[in-house]
């Protein structure tokens, strides 16, 4: 992953609304009023006219996210192809994203698998590293928790309430004593990654920093640095339970380590290194094999007892920053900078069996549906979760329309949804682009 720097600013920005921000400012006088460059205050909507947008008021034409397109000068449709024909696409090898086409897997769109059910202009995740994108979950088809600025926040999507469940502005040090623990805690911690499963919430740091709290009990259960290296930030985490019960994560890092905690005990109980900065891990459902993919083209799958290589996969031309299992455990897909998904079998690793094209810019994120039968990819904008293809939320991440959307599965008999529950799992998108595949069947989009 790259340093943060001045010059990377621009992608941090890449869908603020600026082509008509002055038109804005003219509509909403006050928006800026508290002096913020990236939130507004929720008591302000009311004053300001930018309310919650339901699902009948989308119904009656009312925008979903409450920009006032009758009263620009560019209508949705102009501003979306503006954006896609302008977007600058982030590249670490040059042209990487020009050198595909003719190995792509045709994608029919039109199909609708979700409907627009509510924007909670209250609800506002924010990102800080414009190639970081995990920092909203989903744990169940109600149950969203996303980072906010130092806030990491809960909000159900059934009583339509949030509730701040960890505060990193000032200094958090652990409640529980544990061998290895960091006792001294973190003071003001910048996050980059976050990841919540069986009832465990996990923040990484830019500093290498790891804050573990359980969501049935109050304070701070565990706090470690992974390293002190200067390249230190952790770009993602993965929960999982082991076949005997254990809960562990696995702490993705630039520094180029590996590391796997086992949260029964506390312990840090794996560490592997490789070559380049590690962005992103999978752990197979049987959990012999892990996906590692990172700053290098190349796709690493390892055994992960040992971490020893079990094959080198090639095909991308640029750094990435996504994999996912199928919960077969024979197939799966990597995300990256070159604009593609690719999906790999394990029973021949010789080259990738399918290759799917984004829309405009790199794969930040894949997820599978539980049941195996879709498959979501996401662009670098905002944040998508899909919960086994029950319910879908955007955390739009735009200084002046951040927000979440909520969406619910398109169903024939929707009184059924009264009997389902999803368990959730999690992914980014852009909102220019949301790209569902059907694993056994038709590729589709929907934008």
């Amino acid at each position: 992953m790259s340093h943060y720097q001045d010059d990377d600013a621009e992608y941090m920005d890449e869908y603020d609304m600026e082509d008509i921000d002055d038109e804005m400012d003219e509509e909403f006088p006050s928006r800026y009023g508290s002096g913020s460059d990236s939130d507004v205050d929720e008591n302000d909507y009311s004053n300001n006219k930018i309310s919650d947008t339901s699902a009948a008021q989308a119904r009656r034409g009312k925008d979903i996210q409450g920009i006032p397109w009758g009263r620009l000068s560019i209508t949705r449709e102009k501003y979306r192809q503006t954006r896609l024909e302008q977007y600058k696409n982030y590249e670490n090898i040059p042209h990487s994203g020009e050198r595909l086409g003719k190995d792509c897997k045709f994608t029919k769109k039109g199909a609708s698998f979700y409907e627009f059910r509510l924007n909670s202009r209250s609800v506002k995740s924010t990102i800080l590293h414009f190639q970081l994108r995990n920092l909203v979950w989903a744990t169940s088809k109600h149950d969203v928790y996303l980072m906010s600025h130092f806030s990491a926040i809960h909000w159900s999507s059934l009583k339509n309430k949030k509730h701040e469940i960890l505060n990193v502005s000032g200094h958090v040090a652990p409640s529980e004593k544990h061998p290895g623990s960091l006792m001294e805690g973190f003071t003001q911690t910048q996050v980059s990654t976050l990841a919540v499963k069986d009832k465990l919430l996990v923040a990484g740091g830019f500093q290498g920093e790891l804050i573990c709290k359980r969501l049935d009990r109050p304070g701070i259960s565990f706090c470690s640095r992974t390293t002190y290296d200067d390249n230190a930030i952790t770009n993602a985490l993965d929960i999982y339970v082991t076949p005997s019960g254990a809960v562990h994560f696995t702490a993705s890092n630039n520094d180029c380590g590996v590391r796997d905690f086992d949260m029964e005990k506390y312990q840090l109980t794996k560490h592997f290194h490789f070559l380049w900065p590690v962005n992103h891990t999978s752990l197979s459902p049987d959990g012999k094999l892990l996906i590692i993919v990172g700053d290098n083209p190349d796709v690493m799958l390892v055994d992960s007892d040992t971490g020893k290589t079990v094959m080198p996969l090639h095909g991308h031309l640029d750094y990435s920053f996504a994999s996912a299992w199928h919960p077969d455990g024979v197939t799966f897909a990597t995300g990256n900078q070159d604009k593609t998904c690719r999906i790999w079998d394990v029973r021949n690793l010789s080259k990738s069996v399918a290759v799917l094209k984004g829309n405009l810019g790199a794969i930040r994120s894949i997820r599978y549906t539980s049941d195996g039968r879709y498959m979501a990819m996401a662009e670098p904008a905002d944040f998508v979760h899909v919960p086994d293809t029950e319910s879908l939320f955007i955390g739009v991440w735009d200084r002046t329309y951040g927000s979440l959307l909520e969406y619910s599965r398109r169903r024939n008999y929707s009184y059924l949804d009264s009997l389902i529950m999803g368990h959730a799992v999690e992914l980014d998108i852009g909102l220019s682009s949301i790209i569902i595949t059907e694993v056994n069947g038709r590729v589709c989009t929907e934008g």
